[in-house]
């Protein structure tokens, strides 16, 4: 797993950990802006990238972490080399226990602002239709943490996964006891399946490999297969590792 590191200097440095060596960090969850406004892992090898719209996203997240008492953080544009279809399809498999075991999610929320003012009425209302809610990636991303925490683009707290509970919930349908923590299995296949089916990738196969971990199953990727044939490989696996039934077919 790369982990950027912190530095009083403002220069983040990429560092790589076995699994069993990982220290304690935070993870970045964001709408990705356009491919080529994404820092990605050569940007950030080759200390370039900086005049990148996505750069304000990284700095934030080690400003943050620094503020924390954190010393690595992690952001997937620019911690995973997707060039490696190999090292994608590891880090894809991996993705929610990453997020899991993170000591804070740092939610960037692009499209809300706090300029007309902090209190939570001026906010609230594009909070609830912010793009972050629609997109499929972020379903884990809102679920796997143990602490999920909310930011505006100018990087003022908003609130957390409790105390924004109510709306969280009306924006995503999600069970509120999901919400609290309740370890998924106490979800029916169903119901899980229920929280993806509106949401929105980039690749139609994502809508299934964005679920990997919510089902706690692990696929091979293979884009060009389509959103059914993924999804239905999905339900086929949920089938095998919990030697339960489940219906392949797809709603509608």
């Amino acid at each position: 797993m790369r982990l950027i590191r912190s530095t009083l200097q403002g220069k983040p440095c990429l560092t790589s950990f076995s699994e069993s060596t990982i220290p304690p960090y935070a993870v970045l969850s964001h709408t990705w802006e356009t491919q080529d406004q994404e820092v990605t892992l050569k940007d950030m090898l080759e200390s370039s990238g900086r005049t990148k719209a996505g750069y304000r996203k990284v700095e934030f997240c080690g400003d943050q972490t620094q503020k924390d008492n954190l010393e690595y953080f992690w952001v997937d544009s620019c911690c995973i080399d997707r060039s490696s279809s190999a090292e994608l399809s590891r880090s894809i498999n991996s993705m929610f226990r990453w997020y899991q075991n993170a000591q804070k999610c740092y939610v960037y929320l692009q499209d809300v602002s706090t300029l007309k003012g902090d209190d939570r009425e001026s906010w609230e209302p594009s909070f609830r239709n912010s793009r972050w809610f629609t997109r499929g990636w972020t379903l884990q991303e809102l679920l796997a943490p143990k602490t999920v925490e909310f930011y505006s683009k100018e990087g003022q707290k908003l609130g957390d996964r409790k105390t924004l509970e109510g709306p969280v919930h009306e924006a995503t349908g999600i069970a509120r006891k999901a919400l609290q923590g309740t370890p998924l299995t106490q979800f029916d296949v169903e119901e899980r399946f229920s929280w993806v089916y509106k949401r929105q990738t980039s690749e139609p196969e994502d809508k299934a490999y964005s679920m990997l971990g919510i089902f706690d199953v692990s696929l091979p990727l293979v884009y060009g297969e389509g959103e059914i044939h993924a999804l239905r490989r999905l339900r086929e696996a949920i089938a095998r590792e919990n030697s339960i039934t489940v219906n392949i077919g797809l709603p509608g």
